[in-house]
């Protein structure tokens, strides 16, 4: 079986799809709607209730879903979400790991090493765990589409936190690694190149620091924030096979951010 095999109506019909930070934000939006395009979707994130709460929403309206709450950052909880998926449907052949946290508005001197450690477990551990996991099984299914959520931080310095620009300049390089290694064994690896996006992240940062709201909004071509909806459509897309010829890519979903 390839990733171009034929299957019924809807861009993931018949995947299975591990989505991570799935709880709110980008990957709730991204859970909604490759369920919506026939993927039973496995979700994972740190706060469990929400988690249920979405996997139930998702099943009310006919798709197919399973909650299993976890950190990224821990190596033994993403072993696990990978086996329940395989368990509960018998492979994974699609991931999006978007999981992520970072701070902003602090200077580099200033900044704790508690910070820094959490900023790397979150967005670079928490990525290569995932890949880890993920790809053994993608291999015993034949292939597989993975799309790592990474930042217009991980292409230029955009007034983030250092270590939130380091992190997601590792993001973009370990998806290329990655590409590069496993391509040829038929698993596609991408990235997003995200821009400022309506989030509980975002929207925290700008409730602790309100001039942030002008500042994020200025940089866009469109003078506004992306949806998370929007930024799940492009996730769709890679991970589906429209998108059979992309490989290591870091596809800007920004508001023409970087583009200027």
């Amino acid at each position: 079986m390839n990733e171009n095999t034929r299957r019924a109506s809807g861009l993931l019909s018949g995947r299975v799809a591990m989505i991570t930070g799935a709880s709110s934000g980008i990957g709730a939006a991204a859970a909604r709607l490759f369920a919506a395009e026939g993927a039973a979707v496995v979700l994972m994130a740190r706060r469990g209730t929400q988690l249920k709460d979405l996997a139930i929403q998702i099943e009310a309206e006919g798709g197919r879903a399973l909650a299993v709450p976890g950190d990224v950052a821990r190596s033994e909880d993403v072993r696990h979400v990978v086996n329940a998926a395989v368990e509960a449907y018998g492979h994974l052949d699609v991931a999006f790991n978007n999981a992520g946290w970072g701070t902003a508005g602090t200077d580099l001197h200033e900044t704790e090493d508690a910070v820094f450690d959490q900023v790397m477990d979150v967005n670079v551990r928490g990525v290569w765990n995932c890949l880890r996991h993920q790809v053994p099984a993608m291999l015993a299914h034949g292939f597989g589409s993975i799309v790592n959520t990474a930042s217009t931080a991980g292409v230029v310095a955009t007034g983030a936190g250092a270590p939130y620009v380091a992190a997601k300049h590792a993001v973009i390089g370990m998806t290329k690694a990655a590409a590069a290694e496993y391509g040829e064994r038929g698993i596609r690896v991408n990235s997003l190149v995200v821009g400022c996006t309506r989030t509980e992240l975002i929207e925290g940062a700008i409730a602790e620091h309100p001039h942030l709201e002008q500042a994020f909004v200025a940089r866009q071509i469109q003078k506004r924030m992306a949806d998370p909806d929007e930024v799940a459509q492009a996730a769709l897309w890679l991970a589906s096979p429209r998108a059979s010829f992309v490989m290591g890519a870091a596809l800007a979903v920004d508001g023409g951010l970087t583009a200027v």
